[in-house]
């Protein structure tokens, strides 16, 4: 150890008693940092100024006519893009932006073909045609600006889309609005109509007796018919009225039975969204009931079940509302099994919502969670997922049916109420007819009663018939029912369809920039490049190494190179927090675990080259591009090819981002425990080796390294 601790201060005594020597030692120090600083502020924040990247835009829309309204979406599309800043939108012919792809000076193309609100105005006709919008792309100028006007392109289709869903299903519930109104207003005519002719059915008995007595009481009989005589004008109109509005009614439900069974693919792409869901909250639940899972990973997995279950309470909710007001139009409830199959499903994700909340009570102290709660939870979750399954697989067959029936029936009752006014509307001439020749009758004698009394029969009938046909409706429908459904909100409801789910959106641990989201990444390569640099400038041989055991060379030189490498690492750390202001939420962890990153990195590239020569140098670097690929820096390390998958978990690159993006971003101390223990157990093994294997290594490759240098090629 005494020999160790003389080669280190005899290196330290030479390097600050040889003016040359200082400057170089100063220069590997600092000329690191500017590699890891260039590159954070490099990065900073690419996202943010994509109002660079040029995207041509042309509109060749020679626009339509839409029930004698003309419109142009391509010209109001273009006005859109002129006042939207997020990519560089540029207003030029075809013939240049085609041009321009092609030569680089726009990185993508935007073309608005002459037919685009032609074939979107086909949505009023028989046959449907989807518009096209041409978009065009060069990849070649770039890696990354291809995918950025790709999401401009598809954003751009989006808003198209919610727009003309929103307008046209605006306009559609602005037409049940209105007529839900114009009903309401006339609901009072409607209920007088009905009121007249049952009181005229209960007033028939009353007539039969005046006609038979008619002889005896002329005078009351008159008066009595003279009446009913007055009363049939508004008899008549009100009947009129009705029957127009019956039509109206039913003119309104044909038209709008397109419109209703949009619900269907609305219940069915939202029945999709739960199920897919219900697997993911499966698969967690799989997690949650492995044996040996940790509190803080059961903690952490309920987070992501309450996000899953609360959506899919929400998406059932909706789904409930809207099978409960199409219910509603049908006498025979025809929606009832399926909206107590949703419930259930309701339920059940409520009740596991509260076992997910149950469990994360118990986790939350650090507890182990409880084997009945868990199996309440597999239970639930597995019963759900199996009635969400009957439910899409029965949408086909069982739901669409029943929302058909819905709308069918309430037509028919339309159609019947319809009918049913016509018939009183025809039976009114009879009923004056009649009344007239009562009042002749007594007028004129008994001669005219007979003939009253003759024709009276019939007329009873169709009155008796015309109420039963009234009663009949009132006992299937009610008609203030459709008028609240049809008097909805016609900007929420068009709002809801054109954009039927919301994205909410929760940040954990949020960066404000790119270039600090990066700076683990940039950092930990500038002290791995540090160490190459101080390899490649500094000799790790000692003049007098014969002097000294070969452990005693190891270990003295490393002091050496491990005192330098931690300024590096002080220097690029102080300058990431100070110079260049990169967002950190724990800086004094962030310095601290900097200079372990810098201690192990140190140890392996001088202990490769101290055992292998220059063979070492070339190892350290392959080491480092492999690590430049299956660290996960830059990209998930899920998305790069298998066999960097593979080798991830055995790089010190791996775990030294991993606790220098956890500073970075919020430490959580369990992550941070377990990286800094891999690393220290790296360099623990690489030290040994070091010390134990320097001696028998280092003579194999100083052969080699005498034998290279005889060819006067390397140094």
């Amino acid at each position: 150890m005494k020999n160790t601790v003389y080669i280190y201060t005899r290196d330290l005594k030479r390097i600050f008693t040889n003016w040359a020597m200082i400057i170089i030692v100063l220069t590997l120090m600092i000329l690191p940092s500017f590699y890891a600083w260039f590159n954070i502020k490099a990065s900073w924040d690419p996202y943010g100024r994509t109002e660079g990247i040029a995207i041509a835009v042309t509109s060749e829309d020679e626009g339509s006519t839409i029930r004698g309204q003309h419109v142009n979406v391509g010209k109001d599309i273009i006005a859109t893009l002129k006042k939207n800043k997020t990519l560089g939108w540029t207003f030029v012919s075809k013939e240049k932006a085609d041009h321009g792809v092609k030569h680089g000076d726009y990185y993508a193309s935007i073309v608005i073909p002459k037919d685009f609100s032609q074939k979107l105005g086909t949505v009023l006709q028989d046959r449907l045609e989807k518009p096209v919008i041409i978009y065009k792309v060069n990849e070649k100028i770039n890696a990354v600006a291809p995918k950025i006007t790709s999401k401009g392109a598809s954003s751009l289709t989006q808003q198209i889309s919610e727009k003309f869903v929103k307008t046209a299903n605006g306009a559609i519930f602005s037409v049940f609005n209105e007529l839900g109104i114009t009903l309401q207003r006339d609901l009072p005519t409607i209920q007088q109509v009905e009121q007249r002719i049952f009181e005229l059915e209960n007033r028939l008995p009353e007539i039969k007796k005046v006609i038979n007595e008619a002889n005896d009481t002329t005078q009351k009989a008159g008066a009595i018919v003279s009446k009913a005589q007055a009363a049939l004008p508004e008899v008549e109109r009100l009947t009129a009225d009705g029957a127009q509005m019956t039509q109206q009614l039913n003119t309104f439900l044909t038209k709008s039975d397109e419109v209703l069974k949009n619900a269907e693919p609305t219940i069915n792409e939202t029945l999709h969204r739960v199920q897919q869901r219900a697997l993911r909250v499966q698969e967690l639940k799989n997690q949650l009931m492995e044996k040996d899972i940790k509190p803080a990973e059961v903690n952490a997995a309920s987070e992501q079940l309450k996000g899953q279950l609360t959506k899919q309470i929400a998406d059932t909710g909706e789904i409930l509302t809207l099978l409960t007001d199409l219910n509603a139009l049908s006498q025979q409830k025809v929606l009832s099994p399926v909206i107590n199959d949703v419930k259930d499903v309701n339920t059940l994700l409520q009740q596991q919502l509260s076992d997910v909340n149950s469990l994360q009570q118990q986790t939350k102290d650090g507890d182990v969670p409880n084997q009945s709660v868990l199996d309440r939870f597999s239970s639930h979750t597995d019963q759900a997922v199996s009635r969400l399954n009957a439910l899409t697989n029965s949408y086909s067959s069982t739901i669409v049916p029943a929302v058909e029936q819905a709308i069918k029936e309430a037509k028919d009752k339309t159609a019947s109420a319809n009918s049913l006014l016509d018939e009183a509307n025809k039976s009114i001439p009879d009923v004056s007819n009649v009344l007239s020749k009562t009042a002749s009758g007594i007028l004129l004698g008994q001669q005219e009663l007979g003939k009253i009394a003759k024709d009276f029969p019939r007329i009873e009938q169709n009155v008796h018939n015309i109420a039963d046909k009234i009663r009949e409706f009132q006992q299937k429908e009610n008609i203030e029912d459709i008028i609240n459904l049809l008097k909805n909100d016609v900007q929420k409801e068009s709002d809801f369809f054109a954009k039927p789910v919301l994205l909410k959106e929760e940040r954990l641990y949020p960066i404000p920039n790119y270039g600090s989201a990066m700076s683990p990444f940039y950092t930990t390569l500038c002290l791995w490049v540090g160490a190459l640099l101080l390899v490649s400038i500094l000799s790790v041989e000692v003049a007098d190494e014969e002097r000294f055991k070969s452990y005693e060379v190891y270990l003295g030189r490393l002091l050496t190179f491990l005192s330098i490498a931690l300024v590096q690492a002080f220097i690029v750390t102080l300058g990431d927090l100070f110079l260049i202001k990169t967002y950190v939420v724990d800086k004094v962890p962030f310095i601290f675990l900097g200079l372990l990153c810098s201690f192990v990195f140190m140890t392996i590239v001088y202990t490769l080259v101290a055992i292998f020569g220059n063979a070492g140098k070339a190892m350290a670097i392959v080491l480092l591009v492999l690590q430049l690929s299956a660290a996960g820096g830059t990209f998930p390390i899920q998305v790069v090819p298998a066999f960097f998958q593979a080798i991830n978990p055995f790089l010190p690159f791996t775990y030294a981002i991993s606790m220098m993006r956890e500073v970075v971003g919020g430490m959580l101390a369990d992550i941070v425990r377990k990286d800094v223990t891999v690393l220290l157990c790296i360099w623990l093994g690489v030290l040994l080796v070091g010390i134990f294997l320097h001696k028998p290594l280092s003579k194999t490759s100083a052969k080699l390294t005498k034998k290279a240098r005889e060819s006067k090629l390397i140094h």
